[in-house]
């Protein structure tokens, strides 16, 4: 009996680790992905032949957050996607506990609200998982250093949820431009805040 339960308890162990090693870090290469986008096509990072990098948004059509921060995820897009750090906007809760963010509203809203961006269906969770996401918005901002998506920045957009005219602090454009000129971003990280992502159980 006591080696069954030695034996549970270090895959138990082996289950952890293997969960912890597959949240990336700053710095960490990221593994590329398809998801299906709201034109039912399916949309990898490796299609954007000319992209320097990508802002990725783990986001949702239901979080409150996520609806205050909606304009300024567009107005990173406007003004990002042109110097080839395009938005990837992700919707990644379980639809079952949430079903205002299936992939018919998913389309919906990206209609609705007229998204300039992909807007993804991480169905089974595992890129939410990899990324290491917990909230929405939860934001990544990956560089293309040697043919590779590298991990340089993630967290909130800014520091004021409820103004973006009074945020003194706009980390995912500050780390995007130091990119764009050549520098690692100063703040690397910070803390993401906003709804919890609705996990399957």
């Amino acid at each position: 009996m006591k080696k069954k339960t030695l034996f549970f308890a270090v895959i138990l162990s082996l289950v952890l680790i293997s969960s912890l090693q597959a949240q990336y870090k700053i710095g960490d290469v990221i593994t590329d992905f398809s998801l299906k986008n709201v034109d039912n096509k399916m949309v990898s990072l490796s299609q954007f032949k000319t992209a320097k990098g990508f802002i990725i948004v783990f986001t949702s059509n239901t979080c409150p957050f996520a609806n205050k921060y909606e304009s300024r995820i567009k107005m990173l897009d406007k003004e990002f996607k042109g110097k080839n750090y395009p938005v990837i906007a992700i919707g990644s809760n379980d639809v079952g506990i949430n079903p205002g963010d299936s992939f018919e509203e998913m389309q919906k809203k990206s209609k609705d609200d007229s998204f300039t961006f992909p807007y993804l269906h991480d169905e089974t969770q595992e890129i939410a998982k990899n990324f290491g996401a917990t909230n929405t918005p939860h934001v990544f901002v990956v560089a293309k250093e040697n043919n590779q998506m590298v991990l340089k920045y993630m967290g909130a957009i800014d520091n004021n949820v409820d103004d973006a005219s009074k945020a003194d602090k706009k980390y995912v454009a500050d780390a995007v431009n130091s990119l764009l000129d050549g520098k690692n971003p100063a703040v690397s990280s910070t803390k993401a805040i906003g709804c919890g992502i609705k996990w399957k159980k």
